[in-house]
């Protein structure tokens, strides 16, 4: 995947005659790929008429579970949708505790406040921006029901020290694969690994649909069951109701246009992991690597950058140089979870998890959408090599 370098000169003319800006995520190149399969598996499920589950949704099911190496898939109406459902699946109870990270989306620590469980946080690597294993144990408790590791932007936890801890305790683990679809742990998938994996469909995701949908799966045949239930407002026949469940079904559209994509998932990944080295040797031929911390991978896991995550130093003044010069980036995340005023009753301070304290700070998502071409990645490097160059 090695990409030859230009020299300096050669790149900063060609960029200043051709550059223009452009999006952070380009999902109309997506769809001009691939929208003759689009138009016709959207048609195919118009001319059906069958929109609430059915043939699609069992497809794709089925596809998920196989691409993963999971034994069940259950499809569902978000990837919020799939966190909340997996632990009604579990039977988890008020006052019940949760073990999470505070470097996440809402969604994540949302999903068990929902239930009038409690989300306990535990910091996070600042090299892989993960939930600290080495922290892990010291948060479990009487009440600890479930570990929630997050596979944050498409990076792997070091499941091998998770699901050992979770085996000692005797608690279940929810994978929040909300953005890792794709990714392995020691050549095993994200969603073949704990108790429960949870995805999202969100359109940004590796795997995106035209709208909302998510997906659980498991290899325990009685969660598959009660997620299945759970799913149509805790029904396993009409009218009549087994469990109290939800409204959270993927729409037959969304399956259709995720079975499309799902064939293509591989070749994206593969150009999101090529466009990550690209922007490496770039900062090292910039000689950025040593200012900026680069996204890092171990040796075991196979990233799928959902998001390119750097640390920047000046980082708010860096965002805005870079948008003034049509430079498109995201913020994931501006604060973490546990000083949110949604979270306030938790009883946390600022200053209690300060690894994910500092990230807040300093992360910065730059463009990785797999149709980003080399003259792009280099007027974004270009870019922040001359604000540097101006602000030491």
């Amino acid at each position: 995947m090695t990409t030859h370098i230009s020299p300096r000169r050669e790149l900063e003319s060609s960029l200043e005659s051709s550059f223009s800006s452009f999006p952070f995520l380009d999902l109309k190149a997506q769809f001009a790929e691939i929208r003759d399969e689009l138009v016709d598996a959207v048609t195919g499920t118009l001319e059906s008429q069958h929109f609430i589950l059915g043939p699609e949704v069992e497809a794709l099911e089925r596809e998920v579970a196989e691409y993963v190496g999971a034994e069940f898939a259950i499809g569902c109406g978000s990837g919020s949708d799939a966190l909340l459902l997996a632990q009604m699946a579990l039977g988890i109870e008020p006052d019940d505790e949760i073990i999470t990270s505070p470097f996440t989306f809402g969604a994540t620590a949302g999903s068990i406040a929902r239930l009038k469980a409690r989300p306990v946080f535990v910091d996070i690597h600042p090299e892989t921006f993960n939930m600290d294993e080495r922290q892990l144990e010291a948060a479990i408790t009487p009440r600890s029901r479930a570990i929630m590791p997050v596979h944050l932007f498409g990076l792997p936890v070091n499941m091998d020290v998770v699901l050992g801890i979770a085996r000692k305790h005797r608690l279940a683990v929810i994978e929040d694969a909300a953005q890792a679809i794709g990714a392995q742990w020691k050549q095993r998938s994200v969603g073949s690994l704990g108790t429960l994996t949870c995805f999202s469909f969100f359109p940004s995701k590796n795997l995106g649909g035209a709208g909302d949908g998510g997906m659980v799966t498991t290899d325990d045949p009685q969660l598959a069951r009660r997620l299945r239930i759970l799913r149509v407002h805790g029904t396993s026949k009409k009218y009549h109701y087994d469990l109290l469940g939800i409204n959270s079904r993927i729409d037959a559209l969304q399956a259709a246009i995720l079975r499309v994509k799902l064939r293509h998932l591989n070749k994206w990944t593969e150009e999101r992991r090529r466009n990550a080295e690209r922007y490496h040797e770039l900062f090292v031929k910039y000689r950025l690597a040593q200012r900026l911390t680069l996204p890092s991978a171990p040796d075991d896991s196979l990233h799928v950058y959902n998001q390119y995550s750097i640390r920047a130093p000046k980082r708010d003044e860096l965002q805005r140089y870079l948008r003034d010069h049509g430079i498109p980036t995201e913020v994931y995340y501006p604060s973490p979870l546990h000083v949110e005023p949604a979270f306030k009753y938790l009883g946390y301070h600022a200053g209690d998890f300060p690894n994910s304290e500092a990230a807040c700070q300093e992360v910065l998502s730059l463009p990785i959408y797999p149709e980003l071409t080399f003259e792009k990645q280099c007027a974004v490097v270009m870019t922040i090599s001359h604000f540097y160059q101006h602000n030491t």
